[in-house]
């Protein structure tokens, strides 16, 4: 499978498992110490071919993620769920399987600022996504049907505005889990 657009990963090691399995490039972010430098580069990368930001499913990658969403304005994000990318002492994409990479970058999505709110807050409060018992397990529910990560309520409140999803949509996906 042939990646049209560049794959922005963490490490050399993420980038070597997935040149493993796919045709593709790669731009390597060197951890959480993002410099100024590779900003730059994943800026060119996104104006020449488009980018997919790929980093491991854990709190530095998350940062890194938003880092580069915040300056790179409309980048693909693809994400791996932790139990699917880890070791029993690692977490990160080059632990995952060549069929759950493929699942990942089947399901991009972008990040946009200028959307209308397709969900409220009070409606994602009524879901039961935050503030109640179970939350983190609808919340589980909802981040996996939709592969977009895990994420805390603040956070997935917000990628289901990006993805334009409605509370209608959530309670059909809610419900169907039962």
């Amino acid at each position: 499978m042939k990646i049209k657009e560049i794959l922005v990963v963490e490490g050399k090691n993420d980038a070597q498992t997935l040149k493993s399995y796919f045709d593709c490039d790669t731009i390597i972010t060197h951890g959480s110490d993002l410099s100024e430098k590779t900003l730059e580069m994943i800026k060119t990368a996104h104006e020449k071919r488009g980018v997919i930001i790929f980093t491991d499913p854990d709190a530095p990658g998350e940062k890194i993620r938003n880092t580069i969403n915040q300056a790179v304005k409309g980048c693909k994000n693809a994400f791996i769920d932790k139990r699917k990318a880890r070791t029993t002492k690692k977490v990160g994409v080059e632990h995952a399987s060549k069929e759950d990479l493929e699942e990942s970058l089947s399901h991009l999505m972008t990040y946009t600022e200028d959307l209308e709110e397709s969900l409220t807050w009070s409606e994602f409060f009524e879901l039961g996504c935050a503030g109640k018992n179970q939350c983190s397990e609808k919340r589980r529910i909802l981040e996996e049907y939709l592969h977009i990560g895990k994420s805390n309520a603040k956070t997935l409140y917000k990628r289901l505005n990006m993805l334009q999803i409605t509370k209608e949509e959530c309670e059909r996906i809610l419900e169907d889990a039962k």
